[in-house]
């Protein structure tokens, strides 16, 4: 008898876990296919353009070609000038990224831990969230001076608030039950910060930091827009001033793949993390 229920737990097992791996197999190809679809997807748009442009269906003016980005992007990298401005606003952006995460996320901290504190900031904290953050951007400049400084300081204050929001909001919304219990057993504020309120809103906090990528980059465009002698921001207002439109292309297409790979980066820790988690 209990050799009988063994065979029919071992048929069971093999069967599920032969339907499982066809559930893999199958959405591993699934992926395969999206990956693929999203590659020819981008080939025909370049190839649709070089050949409107070609044929002056559109005006190459305004939108350059395809094949004259590249030879310029080439040229560049031949001279080593576009590591120079790649690495310079690179680094505005980690720097802004970092530190606007960082000081948001004890900000946060502060408020959850003294509800007074949280009253009296609150609609200092809407009311620079409803505001354009790129329109303090000259003021902040002036304040904290042209270079660096001034760039990494905008791009901070892009990202900061929204991070102090979204974290603060997370904090309220853990389980109380949960900190109750704590409470019983005697667990002081501290504790419950890290046994509870942070672990608990890690996903949030995840899902800032992909927010946080593209405000770091808005603001240290901004920033570069403004004040730069270097970087992607300064390459695509010196093209519109000299009207190079394949620099502008360049410089545009150059951004949007360093935010992608930044954003992809952010979402390997945020995969790594819900596999630790489970």
């Amino acid at each position: 008898m209990f050799m009988y229920k063994n065979d029919i737990n071992n048929n069971i097992y093999k069967q599920v876990s032969k339907e499982h791996e066809q559930y893999i197999k199958k959405m591993k190809k699934r992926k395969r296919m999206i990956f693929i679809t999203q590659i020819l997807i981008l080939i025909s748009a370049t190839i649709l353009w070089e050949v409107a442009a070609r044929l002056e269906w559109i005006d190459t003016f305004l939108t350059s070609y395809p094949s004259d980005i590249w030879n310029l992007f080439i040229k560049l990298v031949n001279d080593g000038s576009i590591f120079e401005h790649i690495g310079i606003s690179v680094m505005e952006t980690i720097v802004g990224f970092a530190c606007g995460t960082i000081l948001g996320i004890l900000i946060a901290i502060l408020l959850w831990w003294s509800d007074f504190i949280a009253k009296v900031l609150d609609p200092y904290l809407v009311v620079l969230n409803s505001l354009p953050k790129t329109a303090l951007a000259p003021i902040i400049i002036l304040w904290v001076g042209a270079g660096y400084s001034g760039i990494i300081v905008t791009a901070i204050t892009v990202s900061i608030v929204i991070t102090i929001m979204n974290v603060y909001n997370a904090f309220k919304d853990v389980d109380q039950d949960k900190i109750k219990m704590l409470k019983t057993f005697g667990a002081d504020k501290f504790q419950i910060l890290r046994k509870v309120s942070l672990p608990s809103s890690i996903p949030t906090v995840v899902s800032t930091l992909k927010v946080n990528i593209g405000l770091s980059w808005v603001g240290v465009i901004v920033g570069e827009f403004l004040v730069s002698k270097a970087g992607i921001g300064y390459l695509i207002v010196y093209g519109g001033q000299v009207f190079k439109l394949d620099l502008v292309m360049m410089s545009v297409i150059i951004l949007a793949v360093i935010a992608a790979i930044m954003y992809q980066g952010v979402a390997i820790i945020e995969m790594k993390f819900l596999k630790w988690k489970q």
